[in-house]
Parts: C-alpha cells; sequence; structure tokens
C-alpha cells in the first residue's frame, strides 16, 4: 500500500464552508495549508438561506460577485402562522446596522464547492474524497501526526504544526476526546428535500425565506435558483412519536397537515432525494488545546431556524486562521486567541438560542407576529435576524427590553391575567 507523508503549517478537517474559509486566509496569509474533505464537490448540503452579515466575509475572500451569481435576492425573512394565518415581515433594511440591508439563498452544493475552489485558487492544497482516519495532537514543541485515507486507498500521513478541526457535524475531534454535550432543551428531527412549482411570493415578499410556525415545529420555504424550493420541516419529538411510513410519506403527511404550507404547495413536484437529519444541539466542553482548534459545527451547532448555519461557520473559519497564524508565531498568545475564539462563538450561539428554544411558547410567537418596535426591540430582533450576533450596547438594549417583556407576559399569560395573544387568536379576529 502507497503511503505519503507532508508537513504542512496548517492542517484543515472539512472542506465546507469554515475549512474552506480559514484555509483561503491562511494561505494567503504565506501559510502552507491542507484542506482536506471527506466527500466530493458538489455535494448536497442543508443551510441554502445566507444573511447580510455574510456579505462581508464573502468580499474579504474575494468570492461576493461570484456568490451573488448563484443567488436568489433575499431582502429578509417572513414569519407566518398556522394557527391564525398572519404573516409578519422582518426587512433587514430595518436592521439596527443597515450597512448591509440583503443576502442571497443559494444552492449549497454550489457554494461549497465555489469556497473550496477559492482556498485551492488562494494556494492551499486540497483533498477531495480524504477522510481523516486518525489524529494525535502535537505535545507542545512538537507536531501533530493525522492519518486519512484517499479514494484511491493511498494512505496519507501529515505532521502539520496546528490543526483546525472543521468537520462539521461529525465533530471528528469533539467525539473522539470526548467533551461533545448534547443539548436536551433542543432534541429535534428535521425533513426536507426539493420541489419545483412551489408558489412564491411577490411584490414586497419576494426573495424572502418563509419560516411556517406549526403546532408542533416549523417549515422553511427557501427559493433557489431556476425555479427549486427548499422545503423542510423541524419538529420536536411530539411531531414524531407514533408515526409510521416512508420518509416520503411522513413528509408529505406533514406538508398536508399544514394549511399554509399546503396551499403554497398545490400540485408541486419533487426534484429531489428526502434528506432527513438529527437536529439536536451540541457544544464541546472544551474547543481547544496546544495545537489544535475546533470551529463551525465541529465545536457547537444550534437549530437552523434563523439561517445562522453558514454565517455562524465562515466566521469561526476567519477567526480560526487569525488564531492558527498567530499560534504559529506565538503560541502562548495563539493558546488565548483561541480560547476568546471559542468562547466568542458560545455567547454568538446563546444569544440566537434564546430565541429558538423559545419559538413554540405561545407567548414568543405572539410576540413575533406583532411586533412592536417600543425601544427598538422589532428593529433589535431583525438585527439579529441578519446575523448581527456579536454583542454591543446598541444591539443589546433592544434584546433585553424584549426579553423583558417576554418574561412579564409570560408570567401573567401563566396565571391567566394577561391579555389574549394574537397567536392564539382565530385568523378572523
Amino acid at each position: 500500500m502507497r503511503q505519503t507523508t507532508s508537513e504542512p503549517d496548517v492542517l484543515v478537517i472539512g472542506g465546507g464552508p469554515a475549512g474552506s474559509t480559514a484555509a483561503a486566509l491562511l494561505a494567503k496569509a504565506g501559510r502552507s495549508v491542507i484542506l482536506a474533505e471527506k466527500e466530493a464537490h458538489p455535494r448536497f448540503h442543508i443551510g441554502e438561506s445566507l444573511l447580510p452579515r455574510n456579505l462581508d466575509i464573502f468580499e474579504r475572500l474575494g468570492v461576493l460577485d461570484q456568490v451573488r451569481g448563484i443567488g436568489v435576492h433575499k431582502p429578509g425573512a417572513e414569519f407566518v402562522s398556522d394557527r391564525t394565518g398572519r404573516s409578519c415581515a422582518f426587512p433587514f433594511a430595518q436592521a439596527l446596522n443597515r450597512d448591509r440591508t440583503h443576502a442571497w439563498q443559494v444552492k449549497r452544493a454550489e457554494l461549497d464547492a465555489l469556497l473550496f475552489s477559492n482556498a485551492i485558487r488562494s494556494g492551499a492544497q486540497g483533498f477531495q474524497q480524504t477522510r481523516v482516519t486518525a489524529l494525535r495532537p502535537g505535545a507542545p514543541g512538537e507536531r501533530a501526526q493525522a492519518e486519512a485515507r484517499g479514494a484511491d486507498g493511498v494512505t496519507l500521513t501529515w505532521r502539520p504544526r496546528y490543526v483546525l478541526d472543521a468537520s462539521g457535524r461529525d465533530a471528528f475531534m469533539a467525539t473522539r476526546l470526548k467533551v461533545k454535550d448534547s443539548n436536551k432543551h433542543n432534541n429535534t428531527a428535521a425533513i426536507y428535500a426539493h420541489f419545483t412549482g412551489v408558489t412564491r411570493r411577490e411584490g414586497d415578499l419576494e426573495g424572502y425565506i418563509s419560516i411556517h410556525l406549526a403546532e408542533d415545529g416549523w417549515f422553511w420555504l427557501i427559493p433557489l435558483p431556476g425555479g427549486i424550493m427548499s422545503v423542510g420541516f423541524v419538529g420536536n419529538q411530539s411531531a414524531w412519536k407514533g408515526r409510521s411510513g416512508t420518509p416520503k410519506e411522513l413528509f408529505l403527511a406533514r406538508i398536508a397537515s399544514s394549511p399554509m404550507v399546503s396551499a403554497r404547495m398545490h400540485g408541486a413536484v419533487m426534484v429531489s432525494e428526502i434528506f432527513s437529519t438529527a437536529n439536536y444541539s451540541y457544544r464541546a466542553r472544551q474547543g481547544h488545546g496546544d495545537g489544535f482548534l475546533m470551529i463551525g459545527d465541529a465545536f457547537g451547532f444550534v437549530d437552523p431556524m434563523f439561517s445562522t448555519g453558514v454565517l455562524m461557520a465562515m466566521t469561526a473559519g476567519e477567526m480560526g486562521a487569525r488564531t492558527a497564524d498567530t499560534w504559529l508565531d506565538d503560541p502562548v498568545r495563539g493558546q488565548r486567541l483561541a480560547a476568546r475564539t471559542n468562547r466568542e462563538l458560545a455567547d454568538a450561539m446563546d444569544r440566537i438560542s434564546w430565541l429558538i428554544y423559545r419559538v413554540n411558547d405561545p407567548v414568543m410567537r405572539s410576540l413575533f407576529m406583532a411586533p412592536r418596535n417600543t425601544l427598538w426591540m422589532r428593529d433589535g430582533i431583525i438585527n439579529m435576524l441578519a446575523g448581527n450576533l456579536r454583542g454591543n450596547w446598541r444591539a443589546m438594549i433592544p434584546v433585553l427590553s424584549f426579553k423583558a417583556v417576554f418574561y412579564v407576559l409570560s408570567a401573567l399569560h401563566r396565571q391567566g391575567l394577561g391579555p389574549a395573544m394574537p397567536e392564539e387568536m382565530p385568523s378572523n379576529a
């Protein structure tokens, strides 16, 4: 059996948005980088709705125009209540931070392939269909050692000075180091596919992602190029308990159970396989160590309701590249930066998770379906929906005000003292 060995500055495990972003930036900084992806691009992936803050990173990578060319213009997000039939739009132009007021919606197969190719053009050495099978982190002052198996059966041995784990939900290092903690507050599952013939929004809502709030979960409808609509359902345990049938039968039954979604999908044709995945949230207790850092979904994952996945991954890729580049020159300073990277990513996850974990709460749904802008609360929430997840006081005050209103109304609701919630009213109220 043939075997090859090399000694790069950095090994990046995973060629998704986090890994490709980090690899491109490190290569541009003059570092020797190996980028290993277990599959072959293009490959199907969910997470097709981007956020305005993504555009800054695309611009820094030099791919902004390329991404624009494969995307559908996305000016905001729309929430729809199955119970009442009401729709509420959240245009990004009303966010507190208005320097980016739109995003795009893309086929992830195309986006991920584009970012991987950009990393190669930037100088990284890319390997596809190459699975890292073993990794021994280096002791202080020593190189790590990784082994991988290529598509042709060749065993590859790499001895990098630094390792970035961007392996996505495989969580390569967190699983092997036994530091991955699941969050039981968000034990959900998703089922999804691509369709043609789904009714698209027009006028002011053209290009919006639609989030349909069902009784025991939520649907996404994401308009993609070529007349494609990505449709998915995310449900809690009660949504699946006692259900039987094939994945297609289960999915079509969920669609039929939603009056608002089924109306838009009358006559639609499924044009992809059906995919399913568990959406439980998790996070690594310790996401870094001497000579390594976990980034993107390899560090932590939250429910995809607010389309933060690609943004969080690419943000982590930027921070990971900065950390690795620093560590290569100054390990002590690099370790501090690694700790800060994990801490900032965890804080961002916590901010968005607070909303996601309460999305099935009747008070939260009512606040979403009838937002008020007192103390800029609506604009503050839109700011988060646009991907402004890193805290600053100007953005935090409206969000804290929103949380205070939620807790007060929740207390009144439990005691039967508050006003009727809009989410509880029939559509003709």
